[in-house]
């Protein structure tokens, strides 16, 4: 092989024709397109992706997609399903079949049962005039003019547009259903999407005695006592039960400065007052943003009564995953 091949070219010229396939399929979206999203979104089963060979794998993503912004739905391979798994298939369900030629032998096989069942078939093909689409319930287009691939064999731009098409039709319907991003966070519980949609400051907040905590007329060298023994690189100071301030590693520097007696001067001196806080109920993500506007490492967490109930840093967030 030449070392002067243009690999650069080559890939801009993948780019290129697929983008023009994606770009195509606007003139698809149509009366069509809407009857396909009425059919899913009034479905009272599930719906069933299937497809073969790479359509399968596109298949694939697609029923992933959909379950995931509100849509219940899986993937089922038609050549397992002419072997039983036909039987995850109920009546009450929607069948997305694709297939570019729309002469899938595997996928045709299953056409028999889903009309006994009376279970609607959307094809997606990039063929209107194909088996499956005349056969469907509902016909998606999604001819492509060419495969990227120069010799036309690899399925590349019309598997592009089908992804491109499933995605329509997801996000479609994630928006005539009113999907929200708290919605999606209960299908992401374990991922980085979910803790920053789910986790609140309460689920990660030092509570009870681990709160650095001193008394306004306590001595600095007390509250730094107390900021060493809790580890937050901070501390409460209050009156009573209420918050008056907090005092920092950043004040301590400039007291420092100050040639200030640390064993005689009480914390109210020098601890900052009207600091910012927070209740424990905010989304971490929603603290952090707080943390990165005001510039602040960590922050003390109150109740209504202005009395702190926990406190937490940037560490916190970051074992959280927030970070």
């Amino acid at each position: 092989m030449s070392s002067q091949f243009n690999y650069c070219q080559s890939a801009l010229n993948v780019i290129q024709t697929e983008a023009a396939a994606i770009t195509q399929l606007g003139q698809y979206i149509d009366a069509t397109f809407t009857a396909a999203c009425e059919l899913l979104i009034n479905c009272k089963g599930k719906v069933i992706v299937t497809g073969m060979g790479k359509s399968g794998h596109i298949a694939n993503k697609i029923a992933a997609t959909l379950a995931s912004t509100g849509t219940p739905a899986f993937f089922v391979h038609p050549g397992e399903a002419s072997h039983g798994d036909l039987g995850m298939i109920e009546r009450e369900d929607v069948v997305i079949a694709l297939s570019n030629s729309g002469e899938s032998d595997e996928i045709l096989a299953l056409y028999p049962v889903l009309t006994r069942l009376s279970i609607p078939v959307i094809a997606m093909t990039g063929n209107v005039n194909s088996t499956m689409a005349r056969e469907a319930k509902v016909s998606l287009c999604i001819k492509v003019d060419k495969e990227a691939c120069p010799l036309g064999l690899a399925p590349t731009s019309s598997t592009t547009a089908s992804l491109v098409m499933g995605d329509a039709i997801a996000v479609a319907l994630l928006e005539a259903k009113g999907f929200t991003a708290d919605d999606f966070a209960l299908s992401h519980p374990g991922g980085s999407l979910g803790r920053k949609l789910l986790l609140r400051i309460s689920d990660i907040m030092h509570k009870g005695d681990d709160v650095p905590s001193v008394q306004q007329s306590e001595t600095i060298s007390e509250a730094l006592l107390e900021v060493s023994r809790k580890g937050l690189g901070m501390t409460a100071v209050n009156d009573g039960n209420t918050l008056v301030g907090i005092f920092t590693d950043g004040d301590l520097r400039r007291i420092l400065d100050a040639r200030i007696d640390i064993h005689q001067t009480p914390i109210s001196e020098v601890m900052t007052q009207r600091c910012v806080t927070i209740n424990q109920h905010i989304l971490a993500a929603e603290a952090l943003a707080v943390m990165e506007n005001k510039k602040v490492n960590g922050l003390i967490v109150v109740n209504e009564r202005q009395e702190p109930v926990g406190a937490f840093n940037m560490h916190d967030l970051l074992r959280a995953g927030v970070l």
